[in-house]
């Protein structure tokens, strides 16, 4: 038992089942309930602690978790002392800190090639069976399969939302898909046929979700990828200072697009969208202003019938699970010192992670920052970076990053240029 726990084969059934519980969860949980999904997280984060302790000659502490993901972690479990509900927020404290534990078990046990090529399959499984489902209920049946969260509307040219439960989620999750299935494609890990497949599926369910937010993703990716493809391409001496410009770039053009906003919203056809987050936005600051440094407490998802969630939508007269805005929703929840945790661990692993790329030779080095970027574009719009899936990417590419280039290397070895794909012992 003790060779299997730190074997090549259950590494990767471990990933695949990690990434394939935690996509799954809103039909898990739709079908068999929250209690049989938290039970196979915490099956799953047993597994993973072993594998941990049976590979721990191999790790070292000083890097097994980053601190600003400690720091982050710890300040939203601090919350318990002065949250509305100490029980719910202990419960919500735990779902988020056990999909941690599971993507850094993945972030040690997994490269980042081998962590690519599982999320891979594991998106293109349930991005076929979101397929399959759509058109069994749209075309086929045309009947809504509302015990999945399936409305039926394919035939109608959408909004469909697969097995994710809204437009949005599934939006999010085929952008995540098309980056990882680019890099796939371009590091020889998928064959043509397969290659084509997965691009037609991906895009396929990105235009048929509807959302707004997609077109919004895409150009930042695509952005994104272009700036990185450049500083690629630049010589190192000059690398520094073409950094530099295209950080002043991105400043400049978020300050436009926050003045011209309104023409930007039109354009993209979302006024109706944004309006309804415009007024939650400025319904929600108003109980920031009550608790500006702490925040109300963590509680993940919103809960109805706590306050001040329960009094937000009863104000705004719509019932929302969430801020609509991962920024947001750490400002109400974990306040001022929260947000500013969550802004820095994201910062310090995209700057860690681009700087990686820009300097490594292969694309494969690409996907961490590309995910950052589209997890933190996103971010504007959903809080899907805070829960689930969209967390626990963030916490892979977050530890991805601490191994490729971290400060605490530098404490054992003063040059600490890493070498190979990025693993517990490549670094």
């Amino acid at each position: 038992m003790s060779d299997a726990l730190d074997s090549a084969a259950l590494a990767r059934a471990f990933t695949l089942a990690a990434f394939g519980l935690v996509l799954s969860s809103f039909v898990i949980q739709r079908t068999a309930g929250g209690v049989t999904y938290a039970t196979m997280l915490g099956g799953l984060c047993l597994v993973g602690l072993a594998m941990l302790v049976r590979r721990r000659r191999e790790l070292n502490l000083l890097r097994l978790v980053p601190t600003t993901l400690i720091g982050l972690l710890a300040w939203l479990l601090a919350s318990v002392f002065w949250s509305t509900d100490e029980l719910r927020t202990l419960g919500g404290w735990l779902g988020l800190a056990a999909v941690a534990f599971l993507a850094i078990v993945i972030g040690h046990v997994r490269d980042t090639l081998q962590t690519v090529r599982a999320l891979g399959d594991v998106l293109r499984t349930l991005l076929s069976v979101s397929l399959a489902l759509e058109i069994l209920s749209g075309v086929l049946l045309d009947t809504p399969l509302r015990f999945l969260g399936v409305e039926g509307n394919l035939a109608l040219g959408g909004p469909v939302q697969g097995i994710f439960g809204t437009r949005n989620m599934l939006g999010f999750v085929a952008v995540i898909a098309l980056v990882t299935f680019v890099i796939e494609w371009r590091t020889h890990a998928l064959r043509t046929g397969i290659a084509v497949f997965s691009f037609a599926l991906g895009g396929l369910l990105a235009l048929f979700s509807a959302s707004p937010t997609v077109f919004v993703l895409a150009l930042a990716v695509a952005g994104a990828t272009a700036a990185l493809a450049l500083v690629r391409r630049a010589a190192p001496a000059g690398r520094r200072t073409l950094q530099i410009g295209l950080a002043s770039t991105v400043v400049i053009g978020l300050t436009i697009s926050y003045f011209f906003r309104e023409g930007i919203i039109a354009l993209l056809n979302a006024g109706s969208d944004f309006a309804t987050r415009a007024g939650l936005w400025d319904t929600l600051l108003i109980y920031v202003r009550l608790r500006p440094v702490q925040g109300w407490g963590w509680f993940g998802p919103w809960p109805a019938a706590e306050f001040p969630f329960s009094s937000i939508n009863i104000i705004t007269g719509s019932t929302h699970g969430s801020a609509l805005n991962a920024y947001f929703d750490l400002l109400l929840q974990a306040g001022w010192l929260g947000l500013i945790l969550f802004v820095g661990m994201s910062a310090i692993a995209l700057v860690r992670s681009w700087l990686v790329a820009s300097a490594r030779r292969s694309v494969l080095y690409a996907w961490t920052p590309l995910i950052l970027v589209t997890l933190l574009v996103d971010s504007v719009f959903e809080s899907f970076t805070l829960t689930g899936f969209g967390w626990m990417l963030l916490v892979v590419c977050v530890v991805r990053a601490g191994l490729a280039r971290s400060w605490r290397e530098r404490i054992r070895h003063p040059d600490p240029e890493p070498s190979g794909l990025g693993g517990a012992s490549s670094g």
